[in-house]
């Protein structure tokens, strides 16, 4: 293992730095400058407190006086704050047969707009048996219907496709 190279995703403290120099800010936030690690790690013991690599990758790496227990606890925090605030999309499928009736399509369609105005994605999947295999192509149009009666609040993410026994097209809610 080569010195000051290894990546982890634990900050390196104390007497792991290695570096020869580094920049250091003290515990208010204030530039302290650009010191050897022996001088910092001196300081910070001396504050009673920790010397913590905040930047390897910077040229010359950067490191902080703080107390580690706090520092961990803060990044946890900021890190379940961003984990909070994703939102994960989610493929909501709305099934039918090619020989569905308006009222049931008109059904499918307010379904539809429930999903993709909670911000999901819609896969609307004609699934054909029997007969119906040989008209697959005249189902597309149904598809497209759909996607028009749903247009000022969708785009279409994926044009009808023919998977085996079914023809599918994804929505997806259109950016503002």
């Amino acid at each position: 293992m080569k010195e000051g190279k290894e990546i982890s995703n634990e900050a390196q403290i104390n007497e792991q730095i290695r570096d020869r120099e580094i920049r250091l800010i003290g515990e208010n936030g204030e530039q302290l400058g650009v010191m050897s690690s022996k001088e910092a790690f001196q300081m910070a013991q001396d504050a009673g407190l920790d010397l913590v690599k905040v930047a390897p990758m910077a040229k010359p790496p950067v490191c902080k006086i703080v107390d580690y227990g706090k520092y961990r606890y803060e990044q946890a925090r900021r890190e379940k704050e961003a984990r909070k605030k994703q939102h994960t999309v989610d493929i909501k499928e709305i099934r039918m047969s090619p020989n569905i009736d308006t009222n049931d399509l008109n059904t499918k369609v307010g379904a539809a707009r429930k999903f993709l105005a909670k911000g999901d994605k819609v896969k609307v999947t004609i699934r054909f048996r029997g007969r119906e295999m040989a008209h697959m192509q005249a189902s597309r149009p149904i598809l497209l219907d759909f996607a028009k009666a749903l247009e000022d609040i969708c785009i279409v993410e994926k044009q009808p496709k023919i998977e085996g026994r079914n023809m599918s097209i994804v929505l997806g809610q259109k950016r503002k």
